[in-house]
């Protein structure tokens, strides 16, 4: 199976997800679950790449545009459940188009947002933003977040339909653990994108001038 392939499934089966979660105790539990298989397949992909030799700059584009669209979608739709504010998604969804424009233009110029044609200078930044262990961190944290905000939903929907009797105080814990665990990797976000900006300042402000002007 090809690997852009398994992304391509991962971006099909995010939309299947947000339906799911709108559901019933047992759609949300189902949701969940496949959760953790779209993000498990996040990893999958780059596997298949490296085993199969198929690996390229247009996969790792892909692949990240991959990321971006179901972490865009599951902060802004758990925002628009309520479960936090809407400022969350606004500064994940700018940070995200804004290291996004750098790599495009670094893309253009013949280098990469990972790998030995990296666009990233310093070892600082490389080791921030395009290490595995740096990139590893993020993700694993991110799937905490969405996986621990389906537990949350799926245990609201079982007291709902009295499937589960949970206090009060337990489902507030639970909540509040959440919240620490969403403020944290926004914090993360932010802090992964300001050395991808800083670094490649230098694309944003080089003037190029064409090399003939037509009459």
């Amino acid at each position: 199976m090809s690997a852009n392939i398994i992304t391509l499934g991962r971006i099909v089966l995010i939309f299947v997800a947000m339906w799911m979660f709108t559901a019933g105790f047992y759609f949300k539990v189902s949701a969940t679950v496949l959760t953790a298989i779209i993000i498990y397949l996040d990893s999958l992909d780059g596997y298949v790449a490296r085993k199969l030799g198929t690996a390229s700059d247009f996969g790792a584009l892909l692949d990240i545009a991959g990321d971006r669209i179901v972490e865009n979608a599951y902060w802004i739709f758990f925002a628009w459940l309520g479960l936090f504010s809407f400022w969350v998604p606004i500064i994940v969804v700018t940070r995200g188009f804004l290291t996004d424009l750098i790599r495009t233009v670094a893309f253009a110029k013949g280098q990469t947002p990972f790998g030995r044609k990296t666009h990233l200078r310093s070892k600082i930044a490389v080791f921030l933003c395009a290490s595995r262990f740096s990139r590893a961190v993020y993700g694993v944290s991110k799937a905490i977040v969405f996986i621990w905000l389906g537990i949350y939903l799926s245990l609201q929907a079982a007291i709902a339909s009295e499937v589960l009797h949970l206090p009060n105080l337990s489902m507030r814990i639970i909540y509040n653990i959440g919240m620490v665990l969403v403020y944290i990797t926004v914090v993360m976000c932010v802090l992964r994108g300001i050395p991808v900006l800083w670094e490649s300042r230098h694309l944003l402000l080089a003037k190029e001038y064409p090399a003939r002007v037509e009459d």
